[in-house]
């Protein structure tokens, strides 16, 4: 059984939570350059603008290589949810536990701050995440057709009810 181990933030995480998407998104759905820059700007945005008691940031990790990370991101919290972003995990090492692991780190921390939903963006075919989500009680809230990243794809915002804001 592969031990995998989890962190938080490491200098050059930015790059690689960036080349994971970029890599992965281009072999198996197309997405061009412009879904890479917009990984890069907004996860340097959000690193920038990093904080622990609002925040959170998931790598999973195999000897000290990356296969995945998660993002809670809570600068809109309190008005339209906490915002998951940047799941990832290495094709190789899915279906391993790290995936599911990652969520929950990603949904216990929302909870244990009183954010009262968490959302996410994703598109229509994406369906071994989309088990993920549902297993952790997120549902479809939203769904339009986009141009996003040089492809038509049905955008789909899940959200995940934690309960009242206390």
């Amino acid at each position: 059984m592969l031990e995998i181990q989890f962190s938080s933030y490491f200098p050059g995480v930015v790059g690689k939570i960036a080349e994971a998407h970029a890599t992965y998104y281009y072999l198996h759905w197309g997405l061009d350059k412009s879904f890479e820059t917009e990984v890069a700007t907004e996860l340097a945005e959000f690193i920038s603008e990093f904080e622990p008691e609002r925040d959170g940031l998931w790598i999973a990790l195999w000897k000290n290589k990356f296969v995945g990370s998660i993002a809670i991101d809570g600068r809109t919290a309190n008005i339209e949810g906490a915002r998951l972003r940047w799941f990832i995990v290495s094709p190789e090492f899915q279906g391993l536990g790290a995936g599911k692991t990652l969520i929950s780190q990603a949904v216990n921390f929302c909870q244990s701050k009183h954010y009262s939903r968490v959302y996410l963006w994703t598109f229509q075919g994406l369906s071994t995440a989309r088990l993920l989500y549902e297993r952790f009680g997120f549902f479809v809230s939203q769904e339009n057709f986009a141009d996003f990243g040089g492809q038509k794809l049905r955008l789909q915002k899940l959200e995940l009810i934690l309960g009242s804001n206390l």
